[in-house]
């Protein structure tokens, strides 16, 4: 048998097959037959049979076997025919319709048979001569002369009456032109309006017209199926005639009345349409006799007219009234009326009768050129559709705007002002470049008023996040693509409407010099812990790193999570070099786009990267932007700004040497930003050669920059080529802050930048004699160098602003210059806190000169400075102005989106804040850093600054901030950063003041309140100052007054009562805790250690955060904090031995320990922090309301997890004890939610499984461990809790023999209220009955499920049918129960009786009620048993 070729076949397969088909001599599939070519008079052969000569000419033909040769006999087509082929061009002897008709008569003729027709033979037709040279056009003007219009039957085309017009030259009547409509006067008048075509008194005359037709005009009969069905429709028509001439005229209108209610509206419009089709037009209608109307009507079939116009008309708005779209929440009004029908009339240009398919109004196409109607309110409660203008302001939906604004232009909604979001993203899609440029300049002016919070309080939703999620960044990357400079300059615009908030930028500006206010967070959004399913299960060697994660996404995604990490991997930055190199735009979109790349630089590190890796990007900048050298610009408001120095350009310098010391040095060695700085500050502002505001700007973005590169140590060769400019510009300061200048602002802010620089370079040069000495003890190790300034470089610059303070301080007395003053006071104190840190370091220190110098400042200018009514009145604003305080603030910030965070600053001048002209913020942390640097040089000043301490404003800020619960995010973390400054240097005063001042000492308390409550809030890079509070405030015995002031004896004293109340307890009672508090407090400096040991980890944080904070420059690799991933401590950081020992040798997945014993120290460890934790619980409690009641049980619960025998030590016990005691007094408990799951935990009931576990395998019915283990089986919580306990370990019933004395939890928590889970009830059932609970081995839980068994079976209350089944089988089941004492017990039990023998009292004898409810289940069991019988 013959295979079929496979594709894997080679050539000598096929051959080899092609032989073997041959030689088996079998019948082909398919033949190929040649056709004769008749021209040349040849025959047919087969395929074998041709020779070479003819076979270039052959015809293939195909035949299929399965197909019949013989066609079936089939019905043919109707024969095509052509009513104007007689007077077209034809052929003589051939006709193509008829060839067609002949040859294409059924499909199965081109299955079976493939044949290639021959032509060969067929003659060759030639056109008839008609003596034309074309065949004769039909023109419009004659078709009036072939057929009348009215012969036409009204409305026809131009082909139609040419038809008609054959018609009437053969002598026949048109088929569908009958005489029933518009042939005569009369029949025209039948078709008119009735209110215009008839009176009251007319209706019987219309009824006789409409009855009087020949024929229905609707029905046609064509849906009968009989014979006769044209005589069938006209009998129902004689009989609809016969009806209507029998009724009244009322009866005709109530009947159509009837009609229009119970009819579809569809319907109706559909009969109407088929009626306008016999309407005549309006050239027929104004031969009509006068007095009629030219207005169209469409009335229903068979319906009389209307005798009231006016009801005619009320009825037809009910049928034409379209259904309003939902909008706005407003007032209940009438529908309105529909507007009357477009007329003749109304036409400013009326139609003819030769003019094309315009004969005739067609008024619902007429309707969009009416004036729009007047806005409304509409009568709903739900919310419209957002529209704005081209200024992106919100336009309300009862503003009638005129047209002419062009803010009409839309489909939807047409009466309505403005465009929606939706129809501004179809615009700037559009193909016309004025659309698409205004799309995207009026998106640009919304995203401006919806980052500045300006509908918040207007639209639901945020408009950013709706833009974002709807695709905003990929049309906006689109548009830069954009060929038109226009569309460009709109697309950059919106794009820096997205990612720039002016607000944010100039905040910045304005604390930059502030201690530590170049620095700042990356503006990177939150990190979400993305799921990673699929690599669980594989090594660490094959799963991905961050950077294959970040590349294997798409754009989308990554846009979706982070939108400038989008706009880079869509090479937004190569797009923005060619828009500035290429396309040279206005001045407008060069400062857009330097505003762009500075928000893109503020992203991260790694963004600053690549705007400085971008290809001709920084050094396109470099040259166009700083020039220099440069002519003045010939106008304020030059057309180009290119060859023009530009303050954006230089900012964006300063943010992108803020990300790091090597882009930095980059920017001041590759790019020649060195030697442009000089051609900027070598002279006055006012010789710059630019517009005066525009000189200033970029003059104190040019100090700005250089303090940023003086803050790694760079640069500082700079300072000594320019100290004579900058001596000068110090000289010049008190004679440039003119209160009367009108760009003192910006005078202000180049003298705060000068003072910035002057203070990096101090803090530089003091470093100088360290990093030399550290050169030569290094011996070959790395080692910074040596700054080329030295201490004797800056030393002479002290006096000069020390003058400059003293008569800035001088002048708060003038109301004139007291704002200009405040503003650089801050800038002067921290220079000469930077000045006097140094200074003690140097080797030229002269000890005694320097006291006497500090001296003389703190009488002179301290004291003064701080007793002066000015100072002391913005003091009064320290609390109003803190952003810990006011977490609850009725501000309502702007919109911000996760994916592109924001400092939310817009508004910040109205409402009270850290930045505001009338916040003490800058003025007090200025004088803190300069307070703690000489007190800690001369300590006997310290003394002289109590009244700052013990003010009444600075009390209650204080007190304040120890209740406070301030949260972290982007809006907040820039300005908690600055306060949580001012917070520690209070407390650094308060640390040298509380030991010698006694009045300072009365407010220990609060201020360790404070300290405990800071340390959990300090931000990434202000670990030192975490370090430092724990070295010096927080475990220190100085603030923690009661425990030398009789704290312990007072707790002990406040414990005997209730010793004596329960004398019989047998576990350590409360009034062991004084003892425990008086041992904790003489371990302080123990505890100390042990945590400063638990914090190692953060060791190289601490030392970063050091040199930054202390002014090491040389040291220092990055001004960008790190980024924002939370706080430094975890807020539950009193328990962090105990989690970390945990995590350590706790309890590993199969149950067991991870490790035999427990590492060296470890016990020591945990006491420790047991100790502190008791301290805690007792005396600062405010200090632990972070930590909900739920996460502290979870974390002493690991007392009990990470060992067998920790628990049993006797420190432990002693310690944990009391912490138990505590955490169940009355209000814990009643604040305790074990279903709130604890942080870093599933749930609660999870760890208690494991605690069940533990339990046990190691407890040894250990009474603590028993407490622990009871106390989730309060009747409030779960009961998923209890069933594990009597379920799965049911076995620890018998050593769990905690009594009720020695749980401090009252019963009534247990039992009350009764339990109502069935499962649960059976298994408490199962327990006492098999004897797996007896009140020798676990007494607490015997009483509280006899309670609950009891409350169970005796309940009166009505259930479920298998509730109450389950009653009466337990009822029963204990009637006959043989253990007579539990039988007595689950009957007689009356109520729990903690003094009792079994903990419980009984009644003597079975109630009545009770007695009655057994006998009735007892009954009902006999009466069940008989009929079983």
């Amino acid at each position: 048998m013959l295979r079929r070729p496979k594709p894997t076949d080679s050539e000598a397969d096929l051959l080899r097959e092609q032989e073997k088909f041959l030689t088996s001599g079998a019948p082909s599939a398919a033949n190929v037959v040649r056709r004769p070519d008749k021209r040349r008079g040849e025959d047919g052969v087969e395929e074998g049979g041709h020779n070479g000569e003819n076979e270039g000419r052959q015809k293939d033909v195909v035949t299929i076997e399965d197909l019949p040769d013989q066609l079936p006999s089939l019905t043919p087509a109707p024969p095509k025919k052509s009513r104007f082929k007689a007077s077209r061009v034809t052929f003589e002897d051939e006709d193509a319709g008829e060839i067609l008709d002949r040859h294409d008569t059924h499909v199965s003729a081109v299955l079976s048979r493939i044949v290639e027709r021959d032509t060969s033979s067929t003659p060759i037709s030639l056109p008839a001569f008609t003596g034309m040279a074309f065949p004769k056009v039909l023109h419009r003007s004659e078709t009036s002369s072939q057929v009348p219009l009215s012969s036409a039957g009204g409305k026809k085309s131009i082909f139609a009456r040419q038809i008609a017009a054959q018609r009437l030259n053969e002598g026949k009547t048109p088929s569908h032109c009958a005489p029933k409509a518009a042939q005569t006067p009369e029949h025209r008048e039948q078709n008119l309006h009735p209110e215009n075509s008839m009176d009251t008194d007319q209706c019987g005359a219309a009824v006789d017209q409409l009855t009087a037709r020949s024929g229905p005009s609707l029905l046609s009969g064509q849906g009968f199926g009989g014979p006769d069905s044209l005589g069938e429709t006209m009998r129902i028509h004689r009989e609809n005639q016969v009806k209507l001439q029998a009724m009244s005229p009322s009866e005709i209108l109530q009947e159509q009345r009837k009609l229009l209610s119970q009819l579809d509206p569809r319907l109706v419009d559909f009969v109407r349409s088929r009626k306008a089709q016999s309407v005549p037009s309006s050239a027929s209608v104004s031969k009509q006799p006068q007095g009629k109307s030219s207005k169209d009507n469409f009335p229903l079939e068979n319906v009389s007219r209307e005798s009231d116009s006016s009801a005619a008309a009320a009825a037809a708005a009910v049928l034409f009234q379209k259904p309003q779209e939902v909008e706005m929440e407003g007032e209940e009004e009438l529908p309105p009326q529909p507007p009357a029908a477009v007329t003749e009339d109304d036409l400013l240009l009326k139609p003819q009768k030769e003019w094309v398919h315009m004969d005739k109004l067609e008024p619902e196409k007429l309707e969009w050129m009416r004036d729009l109607p007047s806005p409304r309110r509409k009568g709903t409660k739900k919310a419209m559709q957002a529209r704005f203008d081209f200024a992106g302001s919100l336009i309300p939906p009862t503003e009638d705007l005129p047209t002419h604004l062009g803010l009409h232009h839309h489909g939807e909604e047409p009466e309505r002002a403005g465009y929606s979001l939706q129809e501004l993203f179809l615009l700037s899609r559009s193909q016309l470049i004025q659309q698409r440029s205004l799309a995207l300049s009026t998106l640009a002016n919304i995203l401006s008023k919806a980052r500045s919070g300006e509908y918040l309080s207007v639209l639901q939703g945020s408009v950013v996040s709706t833009l974002l999620d709807a695709g905003l960044l990929f049309l906006l990357r689109f548009a830069l693509d954009d060929g038109v400079e226009g569309v460009i300059t709109a697309a950059v615009h919106a794009l820096k409407a997205l990612l720039v908030c002016p607000e944010d930028e100039e905040c910045l500006d304005c604390t930059f010099s502030w201690f530590r206010g170049l620095a700042s967070f990356p503006l990177l959004p939150s990190t979400q812990e993305e799921e990673e399913e699929e690599e669980e299960g594989l090594p660490e060697c094959m799963k991905e790193t961050a950077k294959e994660k970040e590349e294997r996404k798409s754009d989308h995604d990554v846009a979706r999570q982070d939108v400038v990490k989008g706009l880079l991997k869509m090479k937004l930055l190569p797009r923005l070099r060619y828009i500035l190199e290429v396309v040279r735009p206005s001045p407008r979109v060069v400062q857009n786009v330097l505003q762009i790349l500075t928000r893109i630089a503020r992203h991260s590190s790694s963004s600053a990267t690549q705007v400085l890796d971008c290809p001709r990007l920084m050094e396109m900048l470099v040259s166009e932007f700083l020039p220099t050298s440069w002519t003045a610009p010939s106008s304020p408001l030059p057309l180009s700004v290119y060859g023009l120095p530009l303050a954006s350009a230089m900012k964006l310098l300063r943010v992108l040497a803020t990300s790091g010391r090597h882009a930095c040095a980059r920017l001041f060695n590759s790019l020649g930003v060195r030697e442009r700085l000089p051609c900027l500050l070598s002279a006055e502002p006012s010789e710059l050669l630019l517009e005066p505001a525009e000189a200033l700007r970029i003059t104190t973005e040019a100090y700005r920059l250089w303090a940023v590169a003086a803050g790694y140590g760079q640069a500082c060769k700079l300072f000594i080529d320019l100290y004579p400019g900058l001596a000068k510009a110090l000289q010049s300061v008190h004679r440039v802050l003119v209160p009367s200048d009108p760009l003192l602002h910006l005078q202000l802010q180049r003298v705060l930048a000068l003072l910035s620089l002057l203070t990096q370079v101090t803090h530089t040069a003091g470093c100088h004699q360290e990093l030399q000495a550290g050169m030569v003890s290094s011996q070959g190790e790395e080692c910074p160098p040596p700054p080329p300034v030295s201490w004797g470089h800056v030393s002479g610059l002290q006096a000069s602003l020390l003058g400059h303070l003293k008569g800035f301080v001088k002048s708060l007395d003038h109301p004139v210059q007291k704002d200009s003053s405040l503003a650089v006071i801050p800038a002067y104190l921290a220079y000469l806190a930077a000045y006097y840190h140094q200074l003690s370091r140097q080797n030229c220190f002269k000890p005694v000169e320097t006291l006497q110098e500090l001296e003389q400042l703190t009488s002179e200018v301290l004291l003064s400075l701080l007793s002066h009514h000015v100072v002391q009145d913005l003091i009064k604003n320290l609390k109003p102005s803190s952003v810990v305080c006011n977490v609850q603030s009725s501000h309502q910030g702007p919109e911000t989106s996760p994916s592109l965070p924001g400092l939310a600053c817009p508004g910040w001048r109205d409402r009270p804040g850290l930045v505001v002209p009338s916040s003490p913020f800058p003025l007090l942390t200025g004088l803190g850093l300069l307070l703690e640097t000489i007190t800690g040089i001369h300590k006997g000043l310290s003394c002289k600054f109590t009244g700052l301490l013990l003010s009444e404003p600075v009390i209650g800020y204080l007190r304040s901030c120890s209740q406070a619960t301030p949260t972290l995010s982007h809006t907040r973390a820039w300005l908690l950063r600055h306060e949580h400054h001012l917070l520690y240097l209070l407390l650094r005063l308060a640390h040298g003041l509380v030991p010698i001042e006694p009045d300072v000492a009365k407010h220990a308390s609060l201020y360790h309140q404070v300290a405990l409550v800071l340390l959990p809030w300090l931000l990434p890079g202000s670990e030192y100052l975490g370090h430092e509070l724990l070295s010096t405030i927080i475990f220190s015995k100085d603030f923690i007054s009661e425990g030398r002031s009789g704290g312990p004896e007072a707790v002990e004293l406040g414990e005997l009562k209730l010793q004596e109340e329960t004398p019989l307890r047998t576990s350590p009672s409360l009034h062991t805790v004084g003892a425990l508090l008086r041992e904790a407090c003489v371990q302080l400096p123990s505890i100390r250690g042990c945590f400063l040991t638990q914090l190692a980890h953060l060791e190289p944080s601490v030392l970063t955060s050091r040199d930054a904070l202390l002014g090491r420059n040389p040291w220092i690799s990055s001004h960008l904090l790190p980024e924002l991933t939370g706080p430094t401590v975890p807020s539950d950081w009193p328990f962090l031995p105990l989690v970390s020992l945990y995590e350590r040798t706790g309890v590993s997945d199969g149950g067991g320990l991870a490790v035999e014993e427990l590492p060296q120290g470890a016990l020591q460890a945990v006491t420790h922090c047991l100790q502190w934790l008791l301290l805690l619980e007792v005396w600062r409690e405010e200090a632990l309301k972070v930590i909900l009641p739920v996460a502290k049980l979870a974390r002493l619960s690991c007392v009990f997890l990470c060992s067998s025998d920790l628990f049993l030590e006797r420190p432990v016990q002693k310690l944990t004890w009391g912490l138990f005691r505590l955490l169940t007094r009355q209000s814990r408990l009643d604040s305790l939610d074990l279903n709130v799951p604890p942080p870093g935990l599933a749930s609660f009931q999870d760890l208690y499984f494991a605690l069940l576990t533990q339990y046990e395998a190691v407890s040894f019915g250990d009474r603590l461990f028993g407490c622990w283990v009871l106390l989730p089986l309060q009747r409030t919580y779960s009961a998923s809790m209890k069933l594990a306990v009597f379920g799965e370990h049911v076995g620890m019933l018998r050593s769990l023999g905690v009594t009720l004395e020695q749980l401090s939890i009252p019963i009534e928590r247990f039992t009350s209220p009764p339990e109502d889970s069935l499962p649960l009830l059976r298994l408490y059932f199962r327990s006492l009955v098999m004897g797996t609970l007896k009140p020798r081995w676990c007494p607490l839980l015997y009483v509280v499920t006899l309670s609950h068994v009891n409350s169970f079976i005796f309940s009166q209350d009505a259930a479920a049918q298998e509730v109450e089944a389950a009653r009466h089988s337990m009822l029963r089941k204990i009637y006959y129960l043989t253990d007579e004492v539990l039988r007595n017990h689950l009957l007689l039990f009356r109520l729990p009786q903690k003094h009792s023998e079994f903990g419980f009292d009984t009644y003597k004898q079975l109630p009545p009620i009770r007695e009655k409810r057994l006998e009735s289940v007892l009954r009902r069991q006999d009466s069940s048993d008989d009929k079983g019988d």
